[in-house]
């Protein structure tokens, strides 16, 4: 499962749509990786889902599995600290809602 990428190749989505949803994808999992040891990314897009809301002002808003032994002995909002710090400002800019699973590489086994 390529996430990002399924979820492209199964919708209707217009070329330019395409290419942003692919880029912000490959510029989440650069940047965490510049960061830290990633086992497993998967980001998948939601934002079609708020594209009609009154407030929707433009971002992407995504979901994320990120699997890495640096979260180990972290709690949950260390992790999403250490997540949302090698983001920076796409938090700022290119994404709207990020939402994320955290987990160690023993945690992803387990599910």
């Amino acid at each position: 499962e390529d996430g990002i990428r399924d979820s492209v190749a199964s919708r209707g989505l217009g070329d330019v749509y395409k290419r942003q949803l692919m880029d912000i994808g490959d510029k989440i999992e650069q940047e965490l990786k510049n960061s830290m040891k990633i086992e497993k990314f998967e980001v998948k897009d939601f934002t079609g889902r708020h594209l009609n809301h009154e407030q929707h002002d433009g971002g992407f808003h995504l979901e994320a599995v990120i699997v890495s032994d640096e979260f180990l002995e972290q709690s949950l909002v260390e992790r999403h600290k250490m997540v949302y710090t090698a983001l920076g400002d796409l938090m700022k800019h290119e994404i709207h809602a990020f939402s994320m699973k955290t987990l160690t590489i023993q945690e992803w086994k387990d599910q």
